[in-house]
């Protein structure tokens, strides 16, 4: 994520459970002022899925869909996990999530989750259309692709109601301000907060006192950066993994901070270059510290990790392949000439030329081996990644945090496995959060080339130490040598925790919370729209009801957005899809009772 896939929750009252499940419903009395009677005089089931930290959007939901005849149930889950397992097993009729575009291109807020077999649509969403529409506007220029966008958004929304628009957020975080420097906490749009800029106010305590963090999840999905794709791992993952490149705040793509000094794509923009610098080793943990393990974080691995992250089945539950579909082949450039024939796209210069903007020491040779690798002699490694198609927005994929560069030689020293046969109840994957969970199953085989690598995990916390061989000397070495990550269970409590003190930054501020802080003066809210959307969408597998386009539409325009902003005090914004912090379509969703009556006594002709 950043996706992110944001999910949310709701506590309410339980009063009945799922037959086959440890789920807890609630049937929703009709407001007795609204119109309830369908066309046979019958409500329609719906049940909603949703974790239990989304209370006012699910009750927003309930009441509206209450009042335009729905009986509504209620599947109420703790957490992720169990939200996931409710989902898989098809406890739901209607689920509330979200999306966050944490790479910042619209190709991200469309592919994994609305084209058939993207690896986040697991709710049987299946449109030729749809999928057309995506792969065109992957070729396309932001001048070319509104309008495609445009188009896919009304068949996703307006012909089908494959999914359901709440709104779009702001992305906001509270920062303790009498222990951290202002400017050295970023609040990007998409990108996750870099931990290596964090510095304190008094630079002493940079490695005598820890960088106090905290999440709601406490079970991390993979610190292998291509199986996680959720707020459980994503700003962890991303402070574990260098990338080829990443995404400025503004979502703008810079080879700044990362592990190349420079990038360049070739004429046709099917064919990007990229020049790696020498100062980043990967670090591994012994005896519970960090140490630079003096591997070099070189061309061989980025070969093998997007490699690995295009393949579907390079490891079991891959869930960010679909990102990385993209690219057709990677590979160590060993022939300079190519370098200085072949001119960058849009510039009349070459791609050397390129490469070597405000390099220190000039190209003088490029080497396969990363043993010949030395940057202050001129010896550099490029990379060169070729698409199936012109798709600048590879570049994009290519800042997520599942584009981190892994070991070769360590993740095929511990993924032994056949992936076809892997059972996970004796196979141990690279990245597996038991191998850095405190007790009998301690066995920490992390290889990272980020600025911090995980140390340890219990039930509290995940302690991060920094890599000692990370671009030393440079802006970009970490400033504080240990980061804690609290594992704090909601919202409340987190912002209890930042108020007393127990934390130093406090990430995605409730928005009924924001006075507390600006009226704080120890503390600072940074605040600015986001990437990411609320919605719902549909179960379409199997015989279920809601695979009816008209009994979808009835939800559909069962739904006004102007109520989550009134409830939310305006610190909404109204979104028509997943693209629509991203695109300015022009598509706007209104609620229509008329429309939603309409649609529900076409639902219930049909089944006459």
């Amino acid at each position: 994520m950043k996706k992110t896939v944001a999910l949310f929750l709701v506590a309410v009252l339980m009063l009945g459970v799922l037959s086959g499940c440890n789920v807890k419903t609630k049937d929703q009395a009709n407001d007795g002022n609204a119109d309830n009677s369908a066309a046979n005089g019958q409500p329609v089931d719906i049940t909603i899925l949703s974790m239990s930290s989304n209370e006012k959007d699910v009750n927003i939901v309930r009441d509206q869909l209450s009042k335009a005849g729905f009986n509504v149930k209620l599947n109420i889950q703790p957490d992720y996990g169990s939200f996931t397992g409710q989902k898989d097993a098809g406890n739901y009729d209607l689920a509330i999530s979200g999306w966050t575009t944490v790479t910042g291109n619209p190709d991200y807020a469309v592919r994994s989750i609305f084209t058939t077999g993207g690896d986040y649509n697991d709710y049987g969403l299946s449109d030729p259309d749809l999928d057309r529409l995506v792969d065109e506007a992957a070729t396309q220029t932001p001048e070319e692709y509104v309008k495609t966008y445009k188009e896919l958004e009304k068949i996703l929304v307006e012909d089908n109601a494959y999914i359901i628009p709440l709104y779009s957020n702001y992305k906001s975080q509270a920062i303790n301000q009498e222990v951290l420097k202002l400017d050295s906490v970023r609040l990007s749009k998409s990108r996750s907060l870099p931990w290596e800029e964090l510095d304190f106010i008094d630079e002493s305590k940079r490695t005598t006192e820890p960088f106090l963090f905290s999440q709601t999840m406490p079970s991390l999905t993979s610190l292998d950066p291509i199986k996680g794709n959720d707020g459980s791992i994503n700003i962890i993952n991303t402070n574990q993994y260098v990338r080829l490149v990443n995404l400025t705040d503004d979502d703008e793509v810079t080879s700044e901070g990362s592990l190349s000094y420079n990038h360049a794509i070739g004429e046709g923009n099917q064919e990007y270059y990229f020049i790696l610098r020498d100062d980043v080793r990967f670090a591994k943990v012994v005896d519970k510290k960090a140490v630079d393990s003096g591997e070099l974080v070189a061309a061989e691995d980025v070969v093998f990790s997007m490699n690995r992250a295009k393949d579907k089945d390079s490891v079991p539950d891959h869930r960010t392949y679909s990102l990385h579909s993209s690219m057709d082949k990677i590979e160590i450039v060993t022939d300079i000439e190519e370098l200085e024939t072949k001119k960058a796209s849009g510039k009349d210069i070459t791609i050397k030329e390129a490469l070597e903007k405000d390099l220190q020491n000039p190209i003088k040779e490029i080497v396969a081996d990363k043993k010949d690798v030395k940057n202050a002699d001129g010896k550099y490694q490029v990379v060169k990644v070729t698409t199936n198609k012109p798709f600048p927005q590879v570049l994009n994929y290519l800042a997520h945090q599942s584009a981190g560069i892994v070991s070769k030689a360590q993740v095929e020293a511990i993924n032994t496995y056949d992936v076809a046969t892997y059972d996970r109840n004796k196979d141990i994957a690279y990245g597996d959060q038991t191998t850095i969970t405190e007790g009998a199953t301690y066995n920490n085989t992390l290889a990272t080339s980020g600025p911090y690598i995980a140390v340890y995990k219990n039930d509290y916390e995940v302690v991060f130490e920094k890599n000692p061989g990370y671009m030393q000397g440079t802006k970009h070495e970490p400033k504080i040598s240990k980061v804690v990550v609290k594992f704090i269970k909601d919202a409340d409590s987190s912002l209890s925790a930042f108020r007393s003190g127990e934390v130093h930054v406090l990430y995605s501020v409730p928005e009924d919370k924001y006075s507390l802080i600006e009226n704080d003066p120890k503390f600072f809210l940074q605040k600015r729209p986001s990437n990411g959307v609320s919605y719902a969408f549909f179960n379409l597998k199997g015989s279920s009801k809601f695979s009816d386009a008209n009994l979808r539409k009835a939800v559909l325009y069962s739904i006004n957005q102007d109520e989550f902003l009134a409830v939310y005090n305006n610190l909404k914004i109204k979104a028509y899809s997943t693209v629509s912090t991203l695109v300015d379509t022009g598509n706007i969703h209104n609620a229509d009772p008329a429309k939603a009556k309409e649609f529900l006594n076409k639902y219930w002709e049909s089944q006459k």
